[in-house]
């Protein structure tokens, strides 16, 4: 199978490559000494990846004469926070990485979330390279540049805009994927498919049962879909001002419910979700079809989304809606897809978003 390449050109002195491919692991030390000169390469995968790619990894850096060393925290959502950002900057501090050493993010999205957080704050800055070994990380979190790590107030409420230098999404890593990390990377295609609209939504549609049988090609198409589709709204938009936000569909009710639930809710489930609640909201708020709200529920359906069947209390979930990013000047804030293509933002009254939120509850009891 061809390696794909996509460039993300941000200005006239920063872009970066992208390349979707197999074996991209194994020859990583070759691309990665057309892009940096550093003499210390530091890996940092989770518990889960690091037995798995870890060692190919760090062969192929070897090979290109990197110093190498790696760095593992344990796997999930719980180890995106300061704490473990404390003990990865002592970590480089103590193997005396400098502003030119190259950091490598191996693993899915927090992984890669919490590794360009390292980068972007040590010695105010140094370059990081994006390895997802996840579908959700290869078609989102590893390219635009959002690094972050939660606090307790909410998921990814610290963090920077800050551009890897490269990104390598290995396709051999998938076959090791379990179950849900697959609804988590579905998710997100359905969302930017949704969010496109056009020829992206129509493949997506058409596609359905090559993609839930994992079929090799038909999942390369679709990554480089969703990465062109991604690289395009980041170059437009890379601080995420104005069409950026589009990429925020579903994520306002994603995130509070990913919070109630302590993330034994997994992004992708919540994502979906947040598009359904959004969905059927957005009838109230802007006059969206009804006919969309049942398309898109047959879309996800199909992919394998069903709907979240647990119930979570509507206070709490009201309350950390009111501490997402997204809330501004104090108002709460709605991307909203009208049809395939068509989106919007909204101020949504808070009264009204409470009723949605209750009936969501009622529906689960």
């Amino acid at each position: 199978m061809a390696t794909s390449r996509l460039k993300v050109v941000l200005d006239q002195e920063r872009s970066y490559d992208i390349r979707v491919g197999c074996k991209l692991l194994e020859n990583l030390g070759t691309h990665l000494r057309e892009l940096s000169s550093a003499k210390k390469a530091v890996i940092i995968t989770d518990s889960n990846v690091g037995s798995l790619y870890l060692e190919t990894t760090k062969k192929a850096l070897v090979e290109a004469e990197f110093e190498v060393y790696d760095l593992t925290i344990p796997a999930g959502e719980e180890s995106k926070n300061i704490e473990v950002a404390t003990e990865l900057w002592d970590a480089l501090a103590m193997l005396n990485i400098g502003r030119d050493g190259l950091l490598l993010a191996l693993g899915g999205g927090v992984v890669g979330d919490i590794t360009g957080f390292i980068a972007a704050t040590y010695m105010r800055g140094i370059d990081f390279v994006q390895l997802p070994t996840s579908l959700l990380a290869m078609v989102d979190s590893s390219v635009g540049g959002k690094t972050a790590i939660n606090i307790s107030a909410g998921k990814n409420l610290v963090g920077s805009f800050y551009q890897p230098i490269y990104v390598a999404a290995d396709l051999d890593t998938l076959v090791t994927l379990p179950d849900a990390e697959w609804d988590n990377g579905f998710a997100e295609i359905a969302k930017s498919a949704i969010i496109d609209g056009g020829e992206f939504y129509e493949w997506v549609l058409n596609n359905v049962s090559s993609l839930v049988a994992h079929d090799d090609d038909a999942l390369k198409q679709v990554i480089v879909r969703a990465l062109t589709f991604k690289a395009r709204v980041v170059i437009a938009d890379e601080k995420e001002s104005g069409l950026r936000e589009c990429l925020n569909y579903g994520h306002t009710f994603a995130h509070a419910l990913e919070q109630v639930s302590g993330y034994s809710i997994s992004h992708g489930k919540a994502v979906a979700e947040g598009m359904r609640f959004a969905a059927r909201l957005a009838v109230e708020v802007i006059g969206s079809s009804n006919d969309f709200v049942k398309a898109q529920d047959d879309l996800f359906d199909a992919i394998g989304l069903s709907p979240v069947a647990e119930s979570f209390s509507s206070d709490e979930l009201f309350e950390c809606m009111f501490g997402d990013k997204k809330v501004r000047g104090g108002n709460l804030r709605f991307v909203f897809a009208c049809g395939p293509g068509e989106w919007k933002v909204e101020i949504v009254d808070p009264d009204l978003a409470k009723i949605y939120i209750i009936l969501w509850e009622q529906a689960r009891m």
